[in-house]
């Protein structure tokens, strides 16, 4: 065996000495390469995504079971709880606006007390770091 080599000094083949038989290499053109690039950052999209969605999902749960009986499914706090607590509308822009996600974490992970030191929301002890990121991204998906 031998190489075939094309003018511009690429191998292209292989040729059988005894027989002379050019078996030819399927070199991948551009177009095959970038169908790879695509292929392979789609995927990491998609991986990136599905990721997301269940951070997505995880966080509305969270929210479902511990936020929601103060500030309401939708986020309005239009709740006997949230009335009684004056709790924020999360659905109303300016509010979220003014709403810092650093001052957010910091509130569901050490909760929140009024001027006479009464609870008025417990801290979120039992939640991860990612947890808290994840109830706050979707607190802002609540905005109208």
């Amino acid at each position: 065996m031998c190489k075939v080599i094309a003018k511009n000094g690429t191998a292209i083949g292989r040729e059988d000495r005894e027989t002379g038989a050019v078996r030819v290499m399927s070199l991948p053109d551009e177009r095959v390469k970038l169908f790879m690039k695509k292929t392979i950052i789609l995927s990491i999209a998609i991986m990136a995504a599905a990721a997301l969605s269940a951070r997505a999902d995880g966080a509305k749960a969270i929210y479902e079971k511990d936020c929601a009986k103060c500030h309401g499914a939708d986020g309005k706090g239009d709740t006997k709880m949230g009335k009684k607590l004056g709790v924020k509308d999360y659905t109303d822009a300016k509010v979220q606006a003014e709403l810092k996600d650093e001052a957010a974490i910091k509130a569901i992970k050490n909760g929140l007390k009024d001027k006479e030191d009464k609870v008025l929301m417990k801290p979120a002890e039992s939640l991860s770091d990612e947890e808290i990121k994840g109830l706050v991204a979707y607190i802002r998906t609540l905005k109208k």
